[in-house]
């Protein structure tokens, strides 16, 4: 079903040079579900040298011809909907439900939006007698994780196609299902051989190979904070281009005058979207002393709510973890946060009653959580929330900001002036007031450790290209 033993390189499936394989497992049942076949150098070096000999060309098409190449890419994605679905499912545990309505969901959305910003984008402006000119940057690298994968690829590849670029990517090897189905659409789509390529592997072969390339204009990289910084050495040798997506901790402040029922409970939700594997889901609940108590028993009785299980049946809103070392990493911070003296109201370490296969965790929520302790700092990456109390606004604000993460901040009030007052002083890149619509249009990415660039809408789209000034051109 999925094309596991090969890579697609310069328009073709081709079996890899190297000889290792990875284990796929499915997070739920803890089984074998596949063999995956890693790259190595050799393979980067010809899917890059593809990419390379491709550019020249690709760079030169029209707008227009790259906007009908998108809407056949869309077409197809849209036709093979249900199979991203199943491959999330089977590969990361997302329950069914998110996998239709959410995951899937944003591979359209975002081709969506992009098309939309293409139709309409200045390539040249002109200033005085010079000509202002945007141009594909090159030969990019793409980075991407396991944690949304169709998310994370469609908004790598769609800005670098509409850009004019040409591309080699190394999904997640945790998964590659999504990423080979992505492939196929690219292929049935009528991409042009070397304009995309795919090695599949893992961040220290593939992945270091890749940043490292002299070839390779620019890396754009979504994962751990960690690995970001590694990728950043590793490409800084040959001075590229480097787009940084990394962790998060977000802060979501209730002012006084918020509604305490509605925010607290959408606020649960939000942390424990995706069984908590989003960099930008609010994590930290920051609340006023004096609420503590009340915000402590909706959180409990929110948490309590979720239903755990088969990621395959559709009243399942929790899911396993993708792996088993991310659940021990879970479980260990669990672990530190009632070692730190952490108030568990709800959840802690182990497996939920019931469900001792799978890589599950309990949805777990402390209070009293001091902004020092290690869960209130490190990001966790599962179903684990944080409401740590605060006295004044200032304190609130202080809690926010402190930690080195700024990725994204969420702000709860009965008052829309005093919410925007409150955001204009969080350092995050993005900030999320009532817990708005998502508006794929705005700009996605962080300040501090959450990384550097942007993605999404407009901007995602500046990234993949180049400034070139033409001095004199409208000169008499």
């Amino acid at each position: 079903m999925y094309r596991t033993n090969q890579f697609y390189i310069d328009g073709q499936w081709v079996d890899p040079i190297g000889g290792e394989r990875f284990e796929l497992i499915n997070p739920a049942t803890e089984q074998r579900c596949g063999t995956l076949s890693m790259g190595d150098e050799r393979d980067v070096d010809r899917a890059v040298l593809a990419a390379k000999a491709a550019f020249d060309s690709y760079s030169l098409w029209t707008t227009a011809e790259r906007i009908e190449l998108l809407e056949r890419v869309l077409f197809i994605y849209k036709r093979r909907y249900e199979e991203f679905a199943q491959a999330m499912t089977l590969e990361m545990g997302v329950p069914i439900s998110f996998s239709r309505d959410a995951q899937a969901a944003r591979g359209i959305a975002h081709i969506d939006e992009i098309i939309r910003v293409l139709r309409s984008f200045e390539f040249d402006h002109r200033q005085g007698t010079t000509l202002i000119r945007r141009e594909a940057i090159g030969v990019c690298g793409l980075i991407t994780p396991w944690n949304w994968p169709i998310n994370q690829i469609v908004v790598k590849i769609a800005p670098a196609l509409a850009a004019g670029c040409t591309i080699v990517i190394k999904p997640s090897e945790y998964s590659a299902l999504s990423a080979l189905l992505f492939a196929e659409v690219l292929d049935e789509a009528g991409v042009p051989p070397g304009v995309f390529n795919l090695v599949n592997g893992d961040g220290r072969t593939v992945g270091s190979a890749l940043s490292a390339h002299p070839l390779v204009d620019m890396v754009s990289f979504t994962g751990s904070t960690q690995a970001g910084i590694q990728v950043a050495k590793t490409a800084a040798d040959t001075v590229k281009r480097v787009a940084q997506e990394l962790g998060g901790k977000s802060a979501n402040i209730l002012l006084e005058d918020a509604d305490f029922e509605l925010s607290v409970r959408k606020g649960v939700a939000g942390c424990f979207t995706n069984s908590g594997q989003s960099c930008s889901i609010p994590t930290r609940m920051i609340v006023p002393r004096s609420k503590l108590a009340v915000v402590a028993e909706i959180a409990r009785a929110t948490a309590a709510e979720y239903r755990l299980g088969d990621p395959l049946d559709v009243s399942t809103q929790l899911g396993p973890l993708v792996n088993k070392a991310q659940y021990e990493r879970v479980q260990r911070l669990i672990k530190s946060g009632i070692e730190e003296g952490a108030q568990l109201i709800i959840g802690g370490t182990g497996k939920p009653e019931g469900l001792q296969v799978g890589y599950y965790v309990k949805p777990t929520v402390f209070v009293n959580v001091s902004p020092e302790m290690t869960i209130a700092q490190e990001e966790i990456f599962g179903p684990v929330l944080a409401v740590i109390p605060y006295d004044t606004e200032e304190e609130a604000i202080e809690i926010a900001n402190g930690t080195p993460y700024g990725l994204a901040a969420y702000v709860q009030s009965g008052s829309i002036d005093r919410a925007r007052e409150v955001a204009k002083r969080l350092r995050a890149g993005g900030v999320h007031l009532n817990y708005p619509a998502a508006d794929l249009g705005a700009p996605f990415g962080g300040y501090k450790q959450s990384g550097n660039g942007r993605e999404w809408g407009e901007h995602g789209l500046i990234e993949y290209l180049e400034t070139k000034s033409i001095v004199g051109y409208f000169a008499k």
